[in-house]
């Protein structure tokens, strides 16, 4: 868990240390100057940080599910092999299909104004810079999407209607509340997240207005990347325990 955990928050590191302080220079000063070349680069981090991240939330949904509804068989199915190849495999893939992505969107031909109504450089505002016909661009966003979005969505949710059932069987309230509280909270920030991607990405853009978009944008951006070291760290025994100790040292040290 902690394993995934660590991976979790490095793909978080990244979209936050790529996003926010463009959008954060947006705000303050009314909009930004970026390079062609540069608004690619962080495009490509962008996108191959938040297809790792669907990916490895899927594949934590199976881990607690195993967890949960299969413990007996839990170690020897999730080995620590096993954890370490497919996170090598879901940032891999990651990188490869995005950098094939974005060099079709780079050799796209590109005309006109060079001004992104946009709080940072994303499919939609870059496609309406573009001349070319960007048909075959949009096809490919709807196929990667359903295959890095819509699919670890779909499994997300098997594996907690698997895990609500086998809670609903625990004979002691407060071990049902428990389960519950944890559980819920996993999947409302994992609704969070997928739902806005969802709108933004899987659903036509003229369909949707540019202020919904910007607001979806926040939502997967900033304020997931802000909700999960709650949900999975502060609300964590282990963690708080450990919290506690280092408070307990750094007590002693000054009380000598």
């Amino acid at each position: 868990m902690y394993f995934f955990i660590t991976q979790l928050s490095m793909c978080d590191l990244l979209v936050t240390v790529d996003i926010v302080p463009i959008i954060l220079h947006t705000i303050l000063y009314g909009g930004t100057t970026m390079t062609f070349i540069g608004c690619f680069i962080q495009f490509f981090f962008f996108v191959s940080s938040e297809f790792s991240e669907c990916l490895l939330l899927s594949v934590m949904s199976y881990d607690r599910y195993l967890a949960i509804c299969n413990p007996l068989h839990y170690n020897s199915i999730m080995s620590h092999k096993l954890c370490v190849t497919s996170v090598y495999i879901i940032w891999l893939v990651g990188f490869i299909v995005t950098f094939s992505y974005v060099i079709s969107m780079h050799n796209l031909y590109y005309c006109g104004t060079d001004v992104i109504d946009y709080f940072y450089c994303d499919f939609e505002p870059i496609m309406q810079l573009s001349c070319s016909d960007t048909s075959k661009i949009r096809i490919q966003i709807l196929i990667f999407g359903s295959l890095f979005v819509l699919s670890p969505f779909i499994i997300i949710v098997m594996s907690y209607v698997y895990i609500v059932t086998t809670i609903l069987k625990i004979p002691s309230n407060t071990g049902r509340h428990k389960a519950f509280s944890t559980c819920s909270s996993h999947l409302i920030a994992v609704s969070l997240f997928f739902g806005t991607l969802i709108i933004v990405y899987m659903f036509p853009s003229k369909r949707q207005s540019l202020i919904l978009s910007k607001v979806s944008s926040l939502m997967y951006t900033v304020v997931t990347p802000l909700l999960n070291p709650i949900i999975y760290t502060l609300r964590n025994k282990d963690f708080k325990e450990a919290f506690q100790k280092v408070k307990d040292v750094i007590h002693n040290l000054f009380s000598v």
